[in-house]
């Protein structure tokens, strides 16, 4: 079948991707005003022609490869201490008498953002945008993003350039990461390197490989019938509708009608995405083996308005698995659960529940983000506040730096004991409260007959007691179960309680 020849001509490309052997070049990522990871080995890698021993020199290393037949090499750099002076990276190539100069390269911290549209969204259309350009001369904070395309094969190297962060370029930045670099930048005081590779409107399975994807298997159907789909997908046939579609629009509008919204071509939505898989390809495996730190995550509001949103909790730990073989590093993965909004509950609530249960992987994290969304905009403007909880969990978690909390309050243990529950919360040392001064809101409980009752709650330290008079014995607990929850739970730092959902008889 057509797709187990496309997924077959994916593993080959994965194994084998497509050179250009002859040329003597970096990986497209390798520009000016780059910055390299500091404390770890640093790969460097391009293309020559087959046989061709290339030199890479930077500050006191000078380390070679040889080119392979089909024109690949790749070396290490020992470890580099942080450096917020510019220095220059030489790769020469003798035999070709060739050379490559790379100025301006720093050494610090190096992140990856990726997502939808969220992650995407730039510092221009967040909150203040102004002042917040203004204020951004930090020449030390740097960032490349990855403009490639979904593909069929794994791309080879990476599209774009490295940009210094100055308040004439400081608009264009993925706001998301922005923030959260300077966070670190201000917090550990060495350059920041942000790679952003984010496509608005895109779902979690083109992300992830469609191998891996096929290689789960609460994901292998749903993938087989996503790439059946993706082949016999008619583009004549869309094309013919949206122009029917779009002609109709227009007609609407010279008669007088207002308030009409124009409609979206189909096909620019099928190729933006792409088959499952067909973003890692184009948008991930070009970064691969350059040297990050770790990896946070924006997306999930696409997956919240599929048919199959109870997938999340096994598709997001497959990124992450995916992500970390392909790099051969457990590297730090913290992702934004998605905020209040109005929206269909049931997809909501579940994708919010799959990140939750993602924690469950070492060495993630999750800004939880309950309070900060805004009702009739998918897109929220407060990204200050998205960055600083990611970069709160990365000083406490990947850097051991002293936070007043990592995250908000996570349950972590429940007691049902008579006719209450009790719950007790992580990130909740210095006590929990409600935003309000009140009792907290947003707690339910579960009757035997199935019927879900608003509960009270009563708070102690780390400990939240919730009972309610209509439930005799629970049988499960929920707190902040809807897409715009009325809920006020926090802990001492101010950050909110995850939304959650936990049945008596649950594993």
């Amino acid at each position: 079948m057509l797709h187990i020849r496309l997924v077959l001509l994916t593993l080959a490309a994965t194994c084998c991707p497509l050179l250009s052997a002859a040329e003597f070049q970096l990986a497209g990522i390798f520009t000016d005003h780059m910055v390299l990871q500091r404390q770890q080995p640093v790969a460097v890698w391009g293309t020559a022609a087959a046989g061709h021993t290339v030199h890479v020199r930077f500050g006191e290393q000078t380390v070679s490869a040889t080119a392979d037949a089909a024109g690949a090499w790749r070396t290490t750099l020992q470890p580099l201490p942080a450096s917020a002076t510019p220095a220059t990276l030489t790769v020469s190539d003798p035999a070709a008498d060739a050379d490559i100069t790379i100025s301006d390269v720093l050494v610090g911290e190096v992140w990856l953002g990726s997502g939808q549209s969220n992650m995407a969204m730039q510092v221009r259309r967040a909150l203040d945008p102004e002042q917040e350009a203004a204020a951004a001369d930090l020449p030390t904070i740097r960032l490349f993003t990855e403009g490639s395309v979904a593909a069929a094969v794994p791309g080879a190297t990476p599209r774009g350039e490295w940009q210094v962060c100055t308040p004439e370029t400081a608009s264009a930045f993925s706001a998301t990461l922005f923030f959260f670099g300077r966070e670190l930048h201000t917090a550990l005081d060495v350059p920041v390197g942000l790679i952003n590779s984010s496509v608005g409107g895109t779902p979690i399975e083109s992300w992830i490989s469609a191998a891996a994807q096929l290689n789960t298997a609460e994901l292998a159907d749903h993938t087989r019938e996503l790439l059946q789909g993706f082949e016999s997908y008619d583009e004549a046939a869309a094309t013919a509708g949206y122009e029917r579609q779009l002609r109709r629009f227009e007609e609407r509008v010279k008669a007088g009608e207002t308030g009409l919204r124009r409609p979206r071509n189909p096909l620019e939505t099928h190729r933006r995405r792409g088959a499952p898989g067909w973003l890692f390809n184009g948008k991930i495996n070009p970064l691969i083996p350059y040297t990050l730190r770790g990896i946070v995550w924006y997306q999930g509001e696409n997956n919240a308005n599929s048919q199959r949103p109870d997938l999340y909790r096994h598709q997001l730990p497959a990124l992450i698995r995916d992500w970390r073989s392909r790099w051969n590093a457990e590297l730090p993965f913290a992702w934004v659960q998605l905020p209040n909004y109005t929206a269909d509950d049931a997809g909501w609530t579940e994708v919010r529940d799959g990140m939750l249960q993602t924690l469950s992987l070492p060495s993630t994290g999750m800004a939880i983000t309950i309070d900060i969304g805004e009702a009739k905009d998918i897109h929220p403007k407060n990204k200050q506040d998205v960055g600083k909880r990611l970069s709160l969990w990365a000083l406490a978690d990947v850097y051991d730096r002293p936070v007043a909390a990592a995250s908000g309050p996570i349950p972590a243990v429940f007691d049902f004991t008579g006719q209450s529950v009790t719950v007790t919360f992580r990130h909740a040392a210095r006590g929990l409260q409600s935003a309000d001064g009140q009792s907290p809101l947003g707690f339910e409980l579960l009757n035997t007959d199935g019927s879900w009752h608003v509960a009270s709650a009563s708070v102690t330290a780390d400990r939240v007691v919730v009972s309610s008079a209509a439930v005799s014995m629970p049988q499960g607990i929920r707190y902040a179960w809807a897409a715009l929850p009325a809920a006020s739970l926090q802990n001492s730092a101010g950050l909110p309680a995850t939304p959650f959902r936990h049945l008596l008889n649950q594993n």
